[in-house]
């Protein structure tokens, strides 16, 4: 009949003790949510001591998956077991202090927390009058983060995937709004004969802006040169913008992946205002340095920018995924993303969905109002502060090693070590590998093999330190 639950969902109402009359759920009926917990405990619980890399490829764990879906389905509580069961080999404890790889901070327990809420709530953030009550405390959320971060009180947060998406975000902003002043909209007539937009940027920007560029079809920027920690230079920059006319977009860079070196703000960005230019900043790990007054001269003038990009999970130690957009001017976040139609329910002010790519998603602006909430100005503040001094500390310790070099000027959260040529590089990061102690990641910067150390991790502190650097002298050995 027409409406009525098939064998097959009443064999899964039946496993989830919610097989009543009405198929409503009986209270505390969900044995598969308390299974689920007491995993993730045990897994948090063992970081400490657990190894880093995982146990098992891929490869191998999708051998021994069923390669049809089974005729008939498991009690969720067994699901839950049997995905712990077959993942947990394939795991890499990325949440752990002596985890160093791919820019990744750790999770804030209250993140993580509030993280299982969303998804039990299960609301779509996307419409302010529908959920409002996620779509406050990401509101909250935005209002704090413009609050700790010095940045325009007036400005649009959205909440996007990450880095990258944020970027594109305030790129999309930044492309409409320059081209808008040049009498041109994108929303109405696209981009075929546009003005060309004219995009600028050091030579040692991250890969996502170059992405983000290409998802806008914007093509490559142009490169600025920069000096040897990866700052664009301010005189190079200053004779590009000469005789600039048209649309024209500025890319700055908080943190520079190999360095952590920030871009200067100050001259650029009234050089590039000068010409008509917008600047957009991309701060995906460094936007946060604006948090404590210890490292203020890295960011002074950086909240005259137009748009700005970070990510949470990295720095702030949220879970995945949760990127950053920030822009100055709202109605050019909405003017790029706006988006009405007679079945959502509008808003008198922008939707959240009108400052993203998204129309729906799912709240992960909460996990940033909890990690917040929990660390105040005093503990983003000290967050900060400790990775630095964490980075310094393993510094200190590295250079005391026969052999190693310290590559670059550690004025943020990255430590560039190298050994005496590339073949011994790579024989020491192999080392360190294998082990799996710590996990530090591959790179080539300045024309030579180097492993890249990036602290991100709030748990990362004296032991994690004292760790890592014994591992090295193993490896080295």
């Amino acid at each position: 009949m027409i409406g009525q639950p098939t064998d097959a969902i009443r064999a899964a109402r039946c496993h989830s003790g919610v097989m009543v009359a009405d198929s409503r759920p009986e209270p505390g009926a969900y044995p598969e949510l308390t299974a689920a917990a007491a995993h993730a405990r045990r897994w948090l619980d063992g970081l400490a001591g657990r190894p880093i890399p995982a146990r098992v490829d891929a490869a191998s764990l999708l051998d021994a998956m069923p390669e049809r879906l089974p005729g008939h389905g498991i009690p969720p509580r067994d699901v839950v077991d049997d995905i712990v069961g077959r993942t947990e080999p394939g795991l890499m404890a990325s949440q752990s202090g002596r985890f160093y790889g791919w820019v990744m901070g750790g999770t804030l327990p209250a993140a993580l927390a509030a993280d299982w809420l969303v998804s039990a709530w299960d609301q779509n953030a996307g419409m302010r009058d529908a959920t409002p009550g996620v779509v406050a405390l990401e509101d909250a959320a935005g209002r704090w983060l413009l609050d700790v971060l010095g940045l325009p009180s007036t400005s649009a947060v959205g909440f996007t995937t990450g880095a990258t998406m944020a970027n594109f975000t305030g790129l999309a902003a930044a492309r409409d709004a320059v081209l808008a002043r040049s009498g041109w909209s994108v929303a109405e007539r696209g981009l075929i004969a546009a003005p060309p937009v004219r995009v600028l940027a050091g030579a040692e920007r991250h890969g996502s802006i170059d992405m983000a560029l290409r998802y806008l079809g914007l093509g490559e920027p142009e490169l600025v040169a920069a000096d040897e920690q990866g700052r664009i230079d301010p005189a190079a920059l200053r004779a590009a913008l000469v005789g600039s006319s048209g649309p024209t977009i500025l890319c700055l860079q908080a943190g520079n992946v190999h360095s952590g070196a920030f871009d200067p703000f100050t001259d650029p960005i009234a050089a590039a205002h000068d010409a008509g230019a917008w600047v957009h900043v991309d701060g995906a790990f460094g936007l946060w340095a604006a948090a404590t007054p210890s490292l203020s001269a890295l960011t002074a003038g950086m909240a005259g920018a137009d748009s700005w990009a970070t990510d949470a999970h990295k720095t702030l130690n949220v879970p995945y995924d949760c990127g950053v957009a920030i822009v100055a001017d709202p109605a050019a976040m909405v003017r790029a993303f706006g988006h009405r139609a007679d079945y959502l329910i509008d808003a008198e002010i922008p939707d959240p969905h009108e400052h993203v790519p998204e129309l729906s998603r799912r709240a992960r602006g909460v996990p940033v109002y909890a990690a917040l909430a929990s660390l105040g100005r005093d503990g983003v503040r000290g967050l900060v502060d400790g990775l630095v001094t964490a980075a310094q500390a393993i510094r200190d310790g590295l250079a005391e090693l026969p052999g190693a070099t310290i590559v670059n000027d550690v004025v943020y959260t990255q430590v560039c070590v190298a050994f005496e040529d590339d073949q011994r590089t790579t024989e020491v990061l192999d080392r360190l590998l294998a082990e799996g102690v710590v996990r530090p990641s591959p790179s080539r910067w300045r024309d030579r093999a180097i492993i890249r150390i990036s602290v991100s991790n709030w748990q990362t502190a004296g032991d994690e330190v004292r760790d890592t650097v014994a591992a090295f002298q193993r490896a080295r050995a």
